[in-house]
């Protein structure tokens, strides 16, 4: 218990300060590629902060679980913008700039509708699987080559050389990634010291788990004015979870999709992306949308809720 403890509240730290290195080496890489920050959000940190969902993706398909991966890639997806996005707007407001309206956040609803029709009959099969694989690879393919050279402005990021920027990007990543785990692990034990049962952590304490990179590197994002970072990370990491963590896992072993995922799961995640959508065009005789700290406490209270509503069904 006592190794449980420390292993959480070491983590907690050291996932904060990694968060922070990570932040501003993606921000200087930005910067030394001539890129924005959206799309470096987007790829380098998305796919970065989906680590903990990929690595859990690969193991249980290996083991013969890939129903693991389905779960975690849609709970995940779930966790990113009720909790993720909730508890960052509640600190700082989110801006939305245009462009995500218009390219990103349609092209997340056009390939959460992709899942839908996968999981239509009840299963995803291997072929299937490796659907979203391509499509994932066109999708960031026709992102970087329509994206071309919009670098962001020069007092909103560090003064890092490439070098050090990669350096603390990559440091920064690979300590999220660890601290993460070190917290899910100290978490997990001291839930089966209560007693508590395998599939509730699963639905709890996994899912948000693997969201926690995403939550710190948004939260630490937003603090530092790096609205496309914070905004950048949750669509490209869901569009990872979505394509390449439920991917990898039906390509190693073809999976069943449980009735409630598609009655349940699927059009709760649908639904809130659709919501970031429509809040971003309610707003569109303002000068900028945003997630205000008001958006972020009802996105809150949406994955409270669903949480509640997961383990009282699993209790009765």
């Amino acid at each position: 218990m006592t190794l449980s403890i420390a292993s959480i509240i070491l983590g907690l730290i050291l996932l904060m300060w990694s968060a922070d290195k990570f932040v501003e080496g993606a921000a200087g890489v930005a910067k030394s590629l001539g890129m924005s920050t959206l799309l470096v959000g987007m790829i380098v940190v998305g796919f970065g902060t989906s680590a903990p969902e990929l690595s859990v993706s690969a193991l249980s398909a290996f083991n013969g679980n890939p129903g693991i991966a389905l779960g975690n890639g849609y709970g995940s997806n779930i966790a990113n913008i009720a909790l993720v996005l909730g508890v960052t707007a509640l600190i700082s407001p989110v801006i939305i700039q245009r462009v995500v309206l218009k390219k990103e956040l349609p092209i997340l609803i056009g390939v959460t509708l992709l899942a839908l029709v996968h999981l239509w009959d009840g299963q995803i099969t291997r072929l299937e699987a490796i659907i979203e694989i391509v499509v994932l690879i066109g999708v960031f393919t026709w992102i970087v080559l329509s994206s071309g050279k919009d670098p962001a402005g020069e007092d909103e990021i560090p003064d890092l050389t490439a070098g050090q920027s990669w350096f603390w990007l990559l440091l920064g990543l690979v300590l999220l990634v660890v601290s993460s785990r070190m917290l899910v692990w100290g978490a997990v034990n001291i839930a089966h010291t209560f007693g508590v049962s395998d599939l509730i952590i699963g639905l709890t304490v996994i899912a948000i788990g693997t969201s926690l990179p995403e939550l710190a590197a948004s939260v630490i994002a937003a603090r530092k004015g790096e609205h496309d970072l914070a905004v950048g990370n949750i669509i490209g990491s869901n569009l990872f979870n979505t394509l390449a963590v439920v991917g990898l896992a039906g390509t190693i072993h073809p999976m069943q999709a449980p009735a409630e995922v598609l009655s349940r799961d699927w059009p709760l995640m649908f639904a809130l992306t659709v919501l970031i959508l429509l809040i971003g065009y309610m707003q569109k005789s303002k000068p900028m949308s945003q997630i205000s700290r008001s958006g972020g406490a009802l996105l809150l209270a949406v994955y409270i809720g669903y949480t509640v509503y997961l383990i009282s069904t699993t209790l009765v």
